[in-house]
């Protein structure tokens, strides 16, 4: 068969929650998906469950490999793929059943290379804790070559998103570093000329005690190693002359919500460090106190939208721009 969507899915110790994220993926209406799970080194008993579905169902693909983390992992699925497109979920989360069918839908009516949808954060009780819509402000097709604000302005999620596979012929999730997802999606999208998108809620991101995102440390730091990768493809590619955008992403992402990771950091030295990396940053960027204050996200002043403005303007004058 061919497949038209390879949906790769990284275990590391789910045990709880896999066959739900399993289940979410044999249910869907696209059949025209193969599923490539990789059980990154797993020590529960997650490979037991992953056997009992990969018995069940043939276009279930399993790769078991020591313990490497998420970027590896879905670097080895990625080799091991052969879809038209590629999609990759958390081993914790699901995705609604019509998830793929709509958004292979959308690749086939706009020839787009990355379709996307909104997402949801879900508590461990299944309830709704935070609505994330995604570009729900812009038309269903977004020709990038007319308008590229979104590259400022977008979350940097792989998990709602498909890609064209050929996007990933000369990019992969970068070993080791936090922030993966910073480092590589917005590449893939310097790549791309044609967005699609669904203001539909597909996917379901389970926020539990514990996960590798609640672990707050000096890893934050990695923030700023991903914008020096993608300011890297930034300048190489045909979107280069766009710099009010490039400044933007680094607003965003180097700024807003690395202090949202920073806030939680406790470690003194681990925030020393950190802060003083953003401030060099900033200031390598040329990033001014006006342009932080007066960023707009979606059409709308982003700092008015949050309620940290007095630790915005605090951290804004130790930093002396």
């Amino acid at each position: 068969m061919i497949y038209k969507v390879s949906v790769i899915v990284p275990v590391y110790n789910v045990e709880p929650y896999l066959r739900k994220c399993l289940d979410s993926l044999i249910n869907q209406t696209c059949k025209e998906i193969e599923i490539i799970i990789i059980n990154d080194g797993s020590t529960d008993n997650s490979q037991l469950i992953i056997d009992e579905y990969a018995l069940k169902y043939d276009n279930i693909k399993t790769i078991v490999q020591n313990n490497k983390g998420l970027s590896e992992a879905r670097n080895t699925g990625i080799k091991h793929s052969s879809g038209e497109f590629l999609a990759f979920v958390d081993s914790d989360d699901w995705i609604e059943k019509d998830m793929l069918h709509e958004m292979i839908n959308l690749a086939k009516k706009h020839s787009a290379d990355i379709v996307l949808c909104s997402l949801q954060n879900i508590n461990d009780q299944g309830k709704i804790i935070k609505k994330l819509p995604e570009l729900h402000q812009l038309p269903e097709r977004i020709d990038l070559t007319q308008d590229f604000t979104i590259f400022g302005e977008m979350s940097c999620f792989a998990c709602n998103k498909i890609f064209k596979r050929e996007l990933f012929n000369d990019i992969s999730f970068p070993k080791n570093m936090h922030f993966e997802d910073v480092a590589t999606i917005p590449r893939l999208f310097l790549k791309a000329r044609t967005v699609a998108k669904s203001n539909q809620y597909f996917y379901q991101y389970l926020v539990r005690t514990g996960s590798i995102t609640r672990n707050y440390s000096i890893k934050g730091i990695n923030m700023f190693d991903a914008i020096e990768i993608v300011k890297h493809d930034f300048f190489k590619s045909i979107y280069f002359k766009n710099l009010h955008d490039w400044h933007k992403f680094t607003i965003f992402q180097g700024f807003y919500c690395f202090l949202a990771y920073y806030a939680y950091v406790n470690d003194y030295s681990s925030r020393k460090k950190m802060f003083s990396k953003l401030k060099e940053t900033l200031k390598s960027e040329h990033i001014s106190k006006k342009q932080i204050c007066t960023y707009n996200r979606f059409g709308k002043n982003y700092l008015s939208t949050l309620n940290l403005k007095k630790i915005i303007f605090y951290v804004l004058q130790l930093i002396k721009l």
